[in-house]
């Protein structure tokens, strides 16, 4: 379990070293009108807490979904869990609160594909370097994609994504990523990349956007988050930054 906790570590590590600035910084578009997550453990106490999938249920159980159906939450919460799991090293997506973070971003301009050229002709065979070429905004890709691969699961297991085992969901996310589960609406490459970017900008971005609960990501990687003077550090080269994070609101951790 050693070696599988430092292999994980390492590609969280390279996940956040090529995110873009939007998944950090506070440029993200935020839903109108919304207060940020209120933190209800002590951070401190979070960090040493043992990861279980109860702890995980608990820090989710006082978010109402505004977007997400009953069913559609239910996959994003297994999906999610399956992408960014729990274990020794650290906390997973669901006690991140990635769920949240994706579906605030679901009622702001970029999921509603404000921020993006919307009008046609559309060419979903286009080459890559001509950009996005299909009419659906983010809100279309995860409402028709769930519903796709919901019944792709009913079609070839008898239940839908949220209700199979750990190892069947695993092997559906990777036919999607491979683009080999048809899915009636949606490309399942473009539903399995657009869930999975989404899912590691929660993991990362700043706390007031509704993920990185109590910035587990952050403390994951050692990221010191919002931390305005770093003067007493400058010149001390491969010492140990010995602070927590602070996130733009000013929790700490």
């Amino acid at each position: 379990m050693k070696n599988d906790d430092q292999a994980r570590r390492k590609f969280l590590r390279q996940v956040f070293t090529i995110l873009p600035a939007t998944a950090i910084a506070p440029v993200i578009v935020t839903q109108e009108g919304c207060t940020p997550s209120q933190a209800t453990d002590n951070a401190s106490a979070a960090s040493t807490a043992p990861v279980t999938s109860a702890n995980a249920a608990a820090a989710t159980a006082q978010y109402l979904p505004t977007f997400f159906t009953a069913a559609e939450w239910d996959f994003l919460h297994a999906a999610v869990d399956e992408l960014i799991p729990a274990d020794s090293t650290g906390a997973g997506a669901l006690e991140a609160g990635v769920p949240e973070f994706i579906d605030r971003q679901m009622e702001t301009p970029y999921g509603h594909g404000r921020l993006w050229y919307m009008h046609g002709p559309f060419h979903p065979e286009a080459v890559p370097e001509l950009g996005y070429q299909l009419g659906l905004v983010p809100r279309d890709v995860y409402r028709h994609g769930i519903e796709g691969c919901n019944a792709a699961c009913v079609r070839d297991h008898g239940k839908v994504f949220a209700q199979l085992p750990r190892e069947t969901r695993v092997q559906v996310l990777e036919q999607l990523e491979a683009g080999k589960l048809h899915l009636d609406a949606v490309p399942p490459k473009l539903f399995f990349s657009t869930l999975l970017k989404n899912t590691k900008e929660g993991y990362f971005a700043d706390p007031m956007y509704g993920g990185n609960r109590h910035m587990a990501g952050w403390k994951m990687i050692g990221f010191p988050g919002a931390r305005a003077d770093y003067a007493d550090w400058v010149e001390q080269p491969g010492v140990k930054y010995p602070l927590g994070p602070v996130s733009i609101l000013g929790e700490q951790a």
